[in-house]
């Protein structure tokens, strides 16, 4: 890393970026390119407003594969690198757009809003509580757009519904559920040797970046990582994330003070950590109840149910996903003809809009941050296997010396998230 970049990085001072006129396009450098990262190619690329032009990832096999999804997309073959710290001092690149495992989010999106780059970083914001505040804080500090990538902010009937049930459409809320019962490439991992050689594709070092040093194994490498503890935040914070902001925006009554979480990996026998079951549940400090659930075995479609999804309920009825509003006699609420939808575009276009226009951030890092605290106190509750007090304001556990020492991590030198707040 040259010292330049470095002095910008620890100081936490936020570099300016350029001016855009009616015509600019943004230039986006792709963080992260294995698997979420060739959605985010999509998103960006080859766009009248936007384009990708550079690609970033500690896995070259990766890279090289990429690079022929933004050329065919935009016609024009990206520059390739394995570390962000190079892309962060191109001049050239607007903003960046981070699909990293989950241990890189806050520190390469701290980086970049501090490069003077713009920031799409994906789910979850944070891989814990203390660095997901320093994101936070910086984000409002700054003058570059950090958007979360939890697409249902940026969808219309969300924003409308969410929007009745605030305005007191079926009463004061007092509840909400949300779920996730996903299977897919949700499977038993078995067991590797230790030992294993670092493929010569993958800079090791760089994968693991701010996390501690460990031996290389193939069940980290790639997509597997969100079941260990180390890299990832189990379900609740993959999948999850995305109905746990829901139900919390849509609640509405910001953090909680209290959590209790059970559940555990049953019937796999392999290496991975995370639970494959896991139910929440938080509670404020009004008395209302938000209850998270997690399954990725068993039956998925029980009664007719999505496979995720988020229900509410108030004074006056209730709400589910996808069948709209009931009253407490389960009779259809209509939604009154001069509700408007809301002008979104997408979550892509909506963060191009953002940069190029100063248009609305539908899912600011606040927002992002106050999911993630959600995922992060149930898996602490559910490793620590006991209930827990929580203090909003401070955003520690009460009394709980073992629960407040996870709510950050010993980071590697060279790669430690900076103290904003």
């Amino acid at each position: 890393m040259a010292s330049s970049t470095a002095a910008v990085f620890m100081a936490g001072s936020v570099a300016t970026g350029r001016v855009f006129g009616a015509n600019d396009r943004m230039n986006v450098a792709v963080i992260g390119v294995n698997g979420r990262g060739g959605s985010h190619i999509d998103g960006f690329g080859g766009k009248s407003d936007s384009d990708v032009v550079t690609l970033c990832d500690p896995d070259s096999k990766a890279l090289a594969r990429r690079s022929k999804q933004v050329e065919k997309l935009s016609g024009n073959a990206p520059t390739l690198t394995a570390d962000i710290r190079e892309v962060l001092q191109d001049d050239s690149i607007d903003a960046i757009s981070i699909a990293t495992p989950n241990h890189w989010h806050s520190l390469a999106a701290i980086w970049g809003l501090q490069a003077g780059k713009h920031v799409y970083v994906e789910k979850p914001l944070s891989h814990n509580v203390w660095e997901g505040r320093q994101l936070a804080e910086l984000a409002k500090q700054s003058d570059k757009v950090c958007m979360h990538g939890t697409q249902s902010r940026s969808d219309a009937t969300w924003l409308r519904d969410i929007n009745l049930m605030h305005s007191g459409f079926i009463g004061k809320l007092h509840m909400a559920k949300g779920f996730t019962y996903k299977t897919g490439n949700r499977v038993a991992i078995g067991h590797r040797e230790p030992g294993q050689a670092v493929p010569e594709n993958l800079d090791w070092t760089l994968w693991q970046g701010p996390s501690k040093d460990h031996d290389y194994s193939s069940n980290y490498v790639h997509y597997t990582w969100h079941w260990y503890w180390e890299y990832g935040n189990g379900e609740t914070g993959n999948q999850g994330v995305h109905q746990m902001d829901i139900a919390a925006w849509g609640l509405n009554r910001g953090l909680p003070t209290g959590v209790y979480s059970a559940g555990g990996r049953y019937h796999w026998d392999d290496d991975a950590e995370t639970p494959n079951t896991q139910i929440s549940t938080f509670t404020y400090e009004d008395g209302a109840t938000l209850v998270f659930e997690v399954r990725n075995y068993g039956s998925y479609e029980e009664a007719g149910s999505l496979t995720t999804g988020n229900t509410f309920w108030g004074a006056d009825g209730y709400y589910v996903q996808g069948k709209g509003f009931f009253d407490k006699k389960h009779n259809p609420i209509p939604i009154p003809e001069e509700v408007d939808v809301p002008d979104t575009k997408g979550n892509w276009q909506n963060f191009t809009n953002s940069v190029l226009h100063g248009a609305h951030n539908f899912a600011p890092a606040e927002a992002g941050h106050e999911a993630c605290v959600h995922c992060h106190l149930g898996n602490t509750a559910y490793r620590l296997q006991r209930s827990l007090e929580f203090d909003p304001k401070t955003e520690t556990f009460k009394g709980d010396k073992e629960a407040n020492k996870m709510l950050s991590r010993q980071y590697r030198k060279g790669f430690e998230v900076p103290k904003i707040v």
